[in-house]
């Protein structure tokens, strides 16, 4: 039995004109989560990957500290969902830049509710498939991974697709995925066992290669 390391990207630009762009913080990230598993010979049967900009950088963050190369497969299933087309679905208008605590409250408040009104079918976003597809999205992966492998596969992604995985598995209803969703935190793995027939949540949202005080200041959620 195998192991599916689901990692949300690094420290991503938000509020900047280019979000999928990791910032300097979230290239650390990535490469302290690469040693920490070299430290602990960790290694990957495959790596697969959105077709994002923040999942290659993460990658290739992770690729530098652990010391292994592979080639990942590019799976635009683990892409993220467009939250500016989610939050226009549902205030149409031009939303300032949260670079404030409160604008950044307001920012994460619509898109809560536009995540809501998507995942029950009452909106669809530009662009988007509907909510229905992007979990077929994030499921074909893990079965891709079930019937091609039997070791440890890598899968980065972002907190939509991973949230959803770990809805799916435990059967959550959607506002359960939408509140796993606003709380993963950069470079958090979540960790399932995998055979050919079953796969099975271990752990969620965790950061042990973050642990002590040296990295405190390096836990993010953008």
């Amino acid at each position: 039995m195998g192991a599916i390391y689901l990692l949300r990207h690094g420290q991503a630009s938000f509020g900047a004109d280019d979000y999928d762009q990791l910032s300097a913080l979230g290239v650390q990230q990535s490469q302290r989560l690469g040693e920490y598993w070299r430290a602990r010979g960790m290694r990957f049967d495959a790596v697969l990957m959105g077709s994002l900009k923040r999942h290659r950088q993460t990658w290739q963050g992770i690729e530098q500290g652990l010391q292994q190369s592979h080639t990942p497969l590019v799976w635009p299933g683990l892409n993220e969902y467009d939250s500016e087309a989610v939050i226009r679905c549902i205030h149409p208008a031009p939303l300032a830049k949260p670079n404030t605590p409160e604008l950044y409250k307001h920012h994460f408040g619509l898109l809560r509710k536009g995540l809501h009104a998507w995942m029950h079918g009452q909106t669809q976003p530009e662009g988007m498939p509907t909510f229905v597809q992007f979990k077929q999205g994030i499921l074909n992966a893990l079965t891709h991974v079930q019937s091609n492998h039997a070791g440890d596969v890598l899968l980065v992604s972002s907190g939509g697709p991973i949230s959803t995985a770990v809805g799916m598995l435990l059967q959550t209803p959607p506002e359960s995925m939408v509140e796993m969703n606003m709380r993963i935190r950069n470079t958090a793995v979540t960790e399932c066992v995998y055979s050919i027939k079953r796969t099975t949540l271990v752990s969620f949202n965790t950061l042990n290669h973050l642990d002590g005080d040296a990295y405190r200041d390096w836990v993010t959620f953008t």
